[in-house]
């Protein structure tokens, strides 16, 4: 099976989501820069949601740009991503809307720690259907990244209720860890 559709679909579904999260900045009424503080809240919430689903973007163009071929089992895996993935506009919004309140930003926490299980079972699908010797396979690695991604997003799920300015801490930390290009997969196809 091509993997041509099934980037397209991730690419219009990851171009949806971020256009919901757009939607949700409303300009103030009142057309001064006062109007606009006590916005930040939800730009900020914007802001890190954007770099997370654009760092999601990233990494999955240059895993599928790995990969020679897709099955239905992949799709699936895919599928589940983007689930989680759209998930993101809602929790955002919750954020930004609560001004970081706990719960809410625990309950980014638990999304961001789902969507890193999706992407991890999309990965080990590509692998399963690449071989364990496969270009794709030795890009991916040991995945210390997305190991240590993934824990410090648990992490931040109990923290939240001690202040939930350190899970957000955690999170700008795993965003960061991300920001920079994966280049495991651009060096392994390189050679």
């Amino acid at each position: 099976m091509s993997k041509g559709r099934l980037e397209a679909f991730s690419d219009g579904v990851i171009a949806i989501i971020i256009t919901i999260m757009v939607l949700e900045l409303r300009p103030p009424e009142e057309p001064t820069f006062a109007a606009l503080v006590p916005l930040l809240p939800v730009f900020l919430s914007y802001v890190l949601s954007f770099v997370f689903i654009g760092i999601y973007w990233n990494n999955h163009h240059h895993m599928l740009q790995a990969a020679e071929r897709v099955n239905g089992r992949i799709l699936w895996a895919n599928i589940h991503l983007l689930f989680w993935l759209s998930i993101i506009p809602f929790v955002t919004a919750w954020v930004g809307g609560t001004g970081f309140a706990t719960v809410p930003v625990a309950t980014y926490g638990i999304v961001l720690t789902l969507d890193a299980i999706a992407y991890i079972i999309l990965s080990r699908e590509l692998i399963a259907a690449h071989g364990p010797t496969s270009r794709l396979a030795m890009a991916i690695g040991r995945d210390t990244k997305g190991k240590v991604s993934i824990t410090l997003a648990i992490a931040a799920v109990p923290l939240a209720f001690v202040n939930p300015w350190i899970a957000c801490g955690l999170y700008v930390i795993i965003a960061l860890i991300w920001f920079i290009p994966d280049t495991r997969i651009e060096k392994t196809l390189d050679r």
